[in-house]
């Protein structure tokens, strides 16, 4: 395993982190990671992050979800064992369609919601039995922590983060 040298600034206030990132940012240095203890507004803008694809996610899911109602319906109450129930015939499926609706509701937002759910997980790489990655627990609790590659500009990128309001500022090998 290759270790690469990473610098851990501490923050101890969402606001100054958030001033402080832009500040990095407009320095040109590429932050690895932030570490917080809540969702911060505005944090992924300010990192310059892409916007999450969940969202077209979900809708595909969906499609496969109301593709598979659909499918599975018309197989089982129309083809495989047709039933006159209440005196309604299953000739075809058109005729029979507003009986299907909620199931066909239901399924899409089962597929929708339980494979975005794995979807996020995997894309996370969180998986079960896996370890933390979490370098510092301060940051389950109040404290915030910037992780940022280090290039030979340890002096530099130190001072930076001590001016840009840092608690705390620590030069830490990181393993791949």
């Amino acid at each position: 395993m290759e270790a690469s040298k990473v610098i851990h600034a501490i923050y101890t206030d969402d606001d100054i982190l958030m001033s402080a990132v832009k500040k990095v940012k407009a320095e040109k240095h590429h932050i690895e990671e932030i570490y917080t203890p809540f969702p911060v507004h505005g944090l992924d803008k300010a990192m310059g992050l892409e916007p999450t694809r969940i969202a077209i996610t979900a809708f595909i899911y969906g499609l496969i979800g109301l593709t598979v109602a659909i499918v599975m319906m018309n197989f089982i109450m129309i083809e495989d064992w047709p039933q006159n129930i209440g005196g309604k015939p299953s000739f075809s499926y058109i005729e029979n369609m507003p009986a299907f609706v909620p199931i066909m509701f239901e399924l899409t937002v089962f597929f929708a919601a339980h494979l975005m759910v794995i979807t996020f997980y995997l894309r996370s790489r969180m998986w079960p039995f896996k370890n933390a990655e979490n370098p510092d627990p301060r940051t389950t609790d109040d404290h915030f922590l910037m992780e940022i590659a280090v290039h030979g500009n340890e002096n530099e990128l130190e001072s930076l983060l001590k001016e840009t309001g840092a608690v705390e500022v620590n030069l830490v090998d990181k393993a791949h």
